[in-house]
């Protein structure tokens, strides 16, 4: 992918998806942004070794490793942000997802970018573990804590249904 027309091609149909990806694992469109554009870079600067087959998965991994490491950093805890007044929805199901979405910030960053990847962007356990550069194991693990705590911040009930397998 050594051509920069190739590249800006490829760019523009998965910028959107990639986004979104960012927004789930970090909670914040214009932080998504900046995780993307960050991305974006570090593949332009490497585009004639990377392998447009494999494209998503190295942005992946470039985003989700961004967006952990953007929790790491001591400026963004103390950064002050004004909140927005609340609007109501009169949508159930837009209701939920914002529930949902709410929730999945309070989970921490490993964990939520496991979920994200697993569950928003469709990767097996394997292909995640690839991304994040961790074992299976800990992928498996990661989304059941995950999963526990989401289950736990929406008031799910997390007890077995009578006759269903876990």
């Amino acid at each position: 992918m050594a051509d920069r027309w190739e590249f800006s091609q490829l760019v523009r149909e998965r910028a959107v998806v990639w986004r979104r990806e960012a927004f789930l694992m970090c909670g914040d469109w214009s932080l998504a942004e900046d995780l993307v554009q960050t991305a974006l870079l570090r593949m332009y600067v490497r585009r004639h070794r990377l392998d447009p087959a494999g494209i998503d998965a190295y942005a992946r991994r470039v985003i989700s490793r961004l967006a952990i490491d953007e929790t790491r950093r001591p400026y963004r805890r103390a950064e002050l942000r004004n909140a927005l007044p609340d609007t109501p929805v009169d949508d159930p199901e837009a209701a939920a997802a914002l529930d949902v979405r709410t929730a999945l910030q309070k989970v921490p960053p490993k964990q939520r970018a496991v979920l994200v990847l697993r569950f928003f962007s469709d990767l097996t356990n394997a292909e995640a573990a690839k991304v994040l550069r961790i074992s299976e194991g800990t992928v498996k693990s990661q989304a059941a804590r995950g999963l526990a705590t989401l289950r736990q911040l929406l008031g799910e009930n997390t007890e077995p249904i009578e006759g269903s397998v876990r």
